[in-house]
């Protein structure tokens, strides 16, 4: 079934791409979370006539992508975690972590575009992929290293 997208889905495509997906899916998620509208000769018409505000808005989404991009760029992330036997940590750093750590430094991630395969249980360096939008994804270094208990 082709569909019209009204919002960006990744691996899916762009806002406004007409897009082939399973029936199903269509007609029990992308319609009524209004993600998506069916093709037909009235949606398209409107496709045409938005067509210029939504490349405007996929600038903007881009510029803004790439301004955060720099902006995380070449970060580091120091984490202090309480460590066990063979600098084994107590717990685990996971990306609702990272996140409010980049807050602290005044940079606002939500934590769902922090790429974390599985969460961090291992002092040392790691580095930490970061969706930043509009397809893009930049790199920062995640530092654990060990609490040091003040008395």
């Amino acid at each position: 079934m082709e569909v019209i997208l009204n919002k960006t889905i990744d691996n899916l495509g762009l806002v406004g791409d007409i897009v082939n997906v399973k029936p199903g899916y269509a007609r029990n998620f992308l319609i009524p979370q209004k993600m998506a509208m069916p093709v037909t000769k009235q949606n398209l018409n409107r496709l045409q006539q938005e067509k210029d505000a939504i490349q405007a808005r996929l600038d903007r989404e881009r510029k803004e992508a790439e301004a955060l991009s720099a902006k995380l760029s070449g970060i580091t992330v120091e984490i202090a975690r309480r460590v066990g036997d063979e600098d084994r940590l107590f717990g685990s750093v996971t990306s609702v972590d990272i996140a409010d750590k980049l807050e602290e430094k005044g940079i606002t991630v939500d934590r769902r575009s922090v790429v974390l395969g599985d969460p961090i249980k291992s002092l040392g360096e790691t580095r930490v992929n970061i969706k930043v939008g509009y397809q893009l994804t930049t790199e920062i270094i995640v530092l654990i290293v060990p609490e040091t208990e003040s008395v």
